[in-house]
């Protein structure tokens, strides 16, 4: 018998991550990056966060909402397999899901209360900015790290690429006031390549951009890198 059930955000994600691409495709990827969750309604609340700092890593449970028009399928094209060749949904860790729920281990830096608004400020976070918080659980370390687990098609960590600056570029960003921690950002994201799966070990002209914190960051990739030739302030 079918059941339809209602679930209401406790918070929402504030990141530097402005769209989903170059979001990071795994958390804790991006060790620069900070975060933080807003929480909401009767969540928005200290006693529901008493005692949480116990804990130095927290489980997010979101959801992908910028996905769930699309629709889903049984199959999906990971990258990881070079987006060519398919595998089953629950397989993956792809974000388009018959119920559209996501989970991260995140990293829990300290609780902050700013007024009457509470806030979890988090490193490590892999989610667009706005993304709504399900709930959050704590990270426990001798039932949740399986040291023996094989990691199937993603048993090792993701290959990275420099990253290089030119000249302009990098004038623009030293002009922001908090320059030295975005470039820091700026580097891990694109050291992942975040292409398509099926650009990569291709020669490939075409200049990408993406948006990071209130930038618009402009990159290319060759054989060599990844270059950023330009920054444009919003």
């Amino acid at each position: 018998m079918s059941v339809n059930y209602s679930i209401n955000p406790i918070g929402h994600i504030e990141s530097p991550y402005k769209e989903k691409f170059a979001v990071p495709r795994q958390p804790r990827l991006v060790p620069a990056a900070t975060s933080r969750v807003k929480l909401v309604g009767a969540a928005n609340n200290l006693e529901s966060v008493r005692g949480i700092e116990q804990f130095s890593h927290l489980w997010l449970l979101f959801l992908f909402d910028q996905n769930l028009t699309a629709g889903w399928k049984p199959t999906v094209r990971p990258p990881r397999l070079g987006g060519n060749e398919r595998i089953g949904v629950f397989a993956s860790r792809a974000t388009f899901r018959p119920n559209g729920i996501g989970m991260s281990a995140v990293e829990l830096h300290s609780v902050t209360k700013t007024g009457d608004q509470i806030y979890l400020d988090l490193g490590g976070v892999d989610l667009v900015d706005g993304t709504p918080i399900l709930d959050i659980k704590p990270y426990i370390p001798y039932s949740d790290a399986i040291v023996q687990a094989s990691g199937g098609y993603a048993d090792s960590e993701p290959e990275t690429l420099s990253v290089t600056w030119q000249g302009e570029a990098l004038a623009m960003l030293e002009r922001q006031a908090n320059y030295t921690h975005q470039r820091a950002v700026i580097e891990q994201v694109l050291a992942l390549d975040p292409r398509p799966a099926y650009k990569k070990g291709r020669h490939d002209p075409k200049q990408y951009a993406v948006r990071l914190f209130d930038l618009n960051v402009k990159f290319t990739v060759d054989e060599t890198g990844v270059t950023v030739s330009a920054i444009e302030c919003f």
